[in-house]
């Protein structure tokens, strides 16, 4: 019997999960205090993640106290010490051989091994939060799994037949919400204070689809983690805020990116505290809106700064998100819907109400009727965003958008945003990685499928076509997927993107997820499954 289909493995599992979950949860600013600091700012490492991934050889009580003992001593070799006392992660994919020959379906499949992780390989005393099963990391510097890339991965696991795979991954998620009350941005303790693009109820709408588990046994996961991004909100007053809660200027309540702490990240310290040197804000809103940039999967864009300014400009958590709270929306239907089903009709009713009070919000406040597409909206200046992103095609992936409104975003897109090999993320040129020149795999899908479910086929086709010669171009160059490419070719042909805080990753989960679905035989067979789902959906 697989492991994974064993009650008595799963309790096992479980148990032993939450056991070291319970017991190990501090983060690595915290656990090394002064030695984390001298790290970071002492660039022991290119990668600011690879200390916070690093295993421990010895109890980080010791460490700590052998740091202490040595540090001030005449010629203490920091750089020294840090490897005497703990052992780098290996970068995911670092020993794997591509064969050049193989067709790009095919070594998509044969890579979903060499992505996988298992339970017991977790390195005691580490930051890597344990999971009872295995799971699929995106590649490169990622060795953990990411909350919203991991649907997009989940869409190519389902297409490369991998049922046990996407079984056990549905149930990581499951447990995550049980054991933390959410799904953070990350199995990392450093990630334990923000989540990700909520994208749940999608992945239990997959489960289902591919007969994983029934979507009404995910119930009480979906209600757990719709209150964690509700806190707070029954108490606001007018234009107040509540950790992920905006109480709008009409009443309702929208929700934002937002991170429990307003320290630099452990994961990127220097870099943060280099920006913050750059403002004359106070640090610590700084350093609050470059985690809530990292809880909104878009680290980082233009699309959280001021106009025309740079990384310190930062406000992410003064900006209403379109994509977050259409997400949202979807996760009010679907819990409404399952709550019916299992014959709860008040809750039911409830979340319709809840979830037709968002749409409205979403049409009053983030509709641009003038520009035909669906903006943020910036709470504290009480006015909407003026920079079109890929994120205005959330509305037609979440079904939150009218038939009106849905064609006139597809023109809107199509004359601003579509570039010679897919969507453009946005219309801004910059030095951030969620920017021109960029194109990313989840972005594609979202527009793709939302404009499929509104009967906008030839330009939800012409993205596929682009897309998949960008990222073919690459592949038979160089035979790789990468985390994102550059959408106008080179002479060479199509190339990675470029600019963040790291350099490009190989891999790469969501890109061999999306492009694996966009392969079938059918080349048309993803978007029409698309259409197909979301009209089911609105029925």
């Amino acid at each position: 019997m697989n492991a994974v289909n064993d009650p008595a493995h799963t309790e096992e599992a479980i148990a032993k999960a939450a056991e070291v979950a319970q017991a190990d949860t501090l983060n690595p600013a915290d656990r090394y205090e002064e030695l984390f600091v001298a790290v970071q700012t002492g660039r022991v490492f290119d990668d600011s993640k690879t200390f916070v991934d690093c295993a421990p050889l010895q109890p980080p009580t010791k460490i700590l106290q052998a740091y202490r003992e040595q540090c001030k001593g005449e010629g203490f070799d920091l750089k020294a010490f840090v490897h005497a006392h703990f052992k780098p992660e290996k970068p995911h994919l670092s020993d794997y051989v591509s064969d050049p020959d193989r067709p790009m379906r095919e070594h998509i499949d044969k890579l979903w091994d060499a992505l996988t992780r298992q339970p017991r390989q977790h390195p005691e005393m580490s930051s890597l939060l344990p999971l009872p099963y295995d799971y699929v990391v995106p590649g490169g510097r990622f060795g953990e799994i990411y909350y919203w890339d991991s649907y997009f991965t989940m869409l190519g696991l389902a297409e490369s037949g991998r049922p046990q795979l996407l079984r056990a991954m549905a149930d990581n998620f499951a447990y995550l919400i049980d054991t933390y009350g959410h799904v953070p941005n990350g199995n990392r303790t450093y990630y334990l204070s923000r989540s990700q693009p909520p994208l749940f109820p999608l992945m239990v709408e997959l489960f289902e689809h591919h007969r994983v588990h029934r979507a009404v046994e995910y119930l009480p996961q979906l209600r757990k983690e719709y209150t964690y991004w509700m806190a707070g909100c029954e108490d606001l007053g007018h234009c107040e805020v509540a950790e992920r809660c905006v109480r709008m200027s009409d009443g309702t309540v929208l929700n934002r990116y937002w991170d429990d702490r307003e320290t630099p990240r452990e994961e990127s310290y220097l870099e943060d505290v280099t920006t913050a040197r750059q403002t004359s804000r106070p640090n610590h809103e700084v350093y609050r809106d470059l985690r809530a940039g990292c809880a909104s999967g878009w680290d980082f864009s233009s699309r959280w700064l001021d106009e025309g300014q740079g990384l310190a400009s930062i406000r992410t958590t003064a900006i209403v998100p379109v994509d977050l709270n259409c997400f949202l929306h979807k996760m009010e239907s679907q819990i409404a819907w399952l709550s019916r089903k299992v014959g709860d009709d008040i809750a039911g009713e409830n979340f319709e109400k809840k979830a037709r009070a968002r749409k409205q919000a979403i049409d009053t406040l983030l509709w641009n009727d003038k520009a035909g597409a669906f903006f943020d909206y910036d709470w504290q200046r009480e006015k909407q965003r003026s920079n079109l992103t890929a994120a205005t095609a959330a509305p037609l992936f979440a079904n939150v958008a009218s038939p009106e409104q849905a064609h006139r975003t597809a023109q809107c897109m199509r004359e601003r945003l579509l570039d010679e090999g897919g969507i453009a993320t946005s219309e801004h040129d910059s030095d951030e990685q969620w920017d021109q020149p960029n194109g990313w795999a989840p972005l594609q899908w979202m527009a793709m499928c939302g404009l499929m479910a509104y009967d906008e086929a030839a330009l939800a086709h012409d993205i596929a076509n682009r897309w998949l010669e960008t990222v073919s171009s690459l592949y038979e160059r160089e035979g790789k997927l990468v985390e994102k490419y550059r959408l106008q070719k080179k002479a060479e042909g199509s190339v990675g993107g470029g600019g963040g805080e790291y350099p490009l990753q190989d891999g790469f989960g969501w890109t061999n997820g999306v492009t694996r679905k966009l392969l079938h035989d059918d080349p048309k067979h993803a978007a029409n499954d698309c259409r197909a789902k979301a009209r089911k959906r609105r029925l």
